[in-house]
């Protein structure tokens, strides 16, 4: 009988269950930030950047992020149309509007572009999000922000490990935040992270984070209403267990990759991740676009591979086009300014590729899905 095989899954040792145990046992009293600081701080140094706050996700880290950024109602925020809505929401949490730019036909991530394009006077912040472990043009973002006077926050969720011109994702605008969900390649099963080299955009970020209380204030001495937004010790413990393996864990993202794309090598039609030549991909979802001559799009073709015990994600949906946003002004037209989000994701689909995967895995989820386009296709 065929093993399920799902979708995304972290790699857990030893090293991971004897840091947690240590902080369940001894992380308290006058230990209980221990693991946080030693996470934090290797952090910080991995990317070569002078602050790392851990958090209970990438959500909140955004949301800091924009608070400290001094972004409010009024305010426009840039967004590529392809992610998820995490990367968009804390932008209405701060009464500003997110603003649906297109994405890059071979990165799928942000359009230089298009963002240039979706720049008005309200424009205060772009968030660019490293797809799928990908990195955008950030050269060309960058120039562009600046001319603007835009700030960049640069949302790493999904691309822990990679680099861009020899620098680490997440450290390449004045804001990167990261998520470490149990799907991610380095996990704490829920969290996060930010990270900058701006002492006054830290020092907002820990104040907004605790309550709105000042660091070394008088104890409950609150001077806004702000957020509770915290990592438990035992859950920087594994992600310092994790990021102390980081090396390993991206080579495996990677081996992954170059296993599908050698079996998927001969097939016409299938197009995976690309990796631009300074660009460092981690891979963090194995992702192919179907052409659509196959007749599958990515919720069919999903449902063809689920009655083979095979679990996929549908590529992300544009912003624009989901319930939440379809019927705000800024979604209007969206369709026709984003052509090349609405072309992609309708064939797009994420294969399993969790730290369980093997060759023989990968061979049985390639053979399914080229019988299943093969067949389809009538070759």
């Amino acid at each position: 009988m065929q093993e399920h095989i799902y979708v995304s899954g972290p790699s857990i040792t030893q090293k991971e269950i004897d840091y947690v145990t240590d902080a369940v046992t001894n992380a308290w009293y006058g230990n209980a930030n221990v693991f946080n600081k030693r996470f934090e701080d290797a952090f910080a140094a991995y990317h070569g950047v002078k602050f790392a706050v851990a958090l209970p996700s990438c959500t909140a880290a955004i949301h800091l992020a924009l608070l400290a950024l001094n972004i409010h109602e009024g305010d426009e925020v840039i967004v590529p149309e392809l992610t998820w809505i995490a990367s968009s929401a804390p932008i209405s949490y701060v009464g500003a509007t997110p603003i649906f730019a297109d994405v890059d036909t071979k990165t799928w991530c942000l359009s230089a572009e298009s963002f240039e394009k979706c720049i008005t006077p309200r424009t205060k912040a772009v968030i660019t999000v490293d797809l799928y472990g990908n990195v955008p043009d950030m050269d060309a973002i960058r120039t562009i922000a600046n001319q603007h006077s835009i700030a960049i926050i640069e949302d790493a969720a999904e691309a822990v490990g990679a680099s861009y011109k020899g620098h680490k994702a997440g450290s390449l605008g004045e804001v990167g935040v990261f998520s470490f969900h149990g799907s991610k390649t380095l996990t704490t099963g829920e969290g996060g992270m930010l990270i900058t080299n701006n002492d006054t955009l830290y020092e907002r970020v820990l104040f907004y984070r605790d309550h709105g209380r000042r660091p070394g204030d008088k104890l409950f001495w609150n001077h806004e209403v702000a957020y509770k937004y915290k990592m438990s010790s035992m859950q920087a413990a594994l992600g310092l267990a994790q990021l102390e393996r980081i090396d390993e864990l991206v080579e495996r993202k990677r081996t992954i990759f170059a296993n599908y794309e050698e079996q998927l090598s001969g097939i016409a039609g299938i197009t995976l991740n690309y990796e631009a030549p300074d660009t460092t991909n981690v891979y963090w979802m194995v992702t192919a676009i179907v052409d659509s001559k196959f007749g599958f799009d990515k919720e069919t073709l999903g449902a063809a591979l689920a009655k083979r015990d095979i679990d996929t994600r549908p590529f992300f949906y544009p912003l624009s086009a989901i319930p939440a946003y379809a019927d705000t002004p800024q979604a209007q037209g969206a369709k026709d300014r984003n052509p090349v989000s609405y072309s992609i994701s309708p064939y797009g689909i994420n294969l399993p590729c969790g730290m369980d995967m093997t060759e023989e895995k990968i061979a049985y989820v390639c053979d399914a899905l080229k019988e299943c386009l093969l067949v389809s296709h009538k070759v």
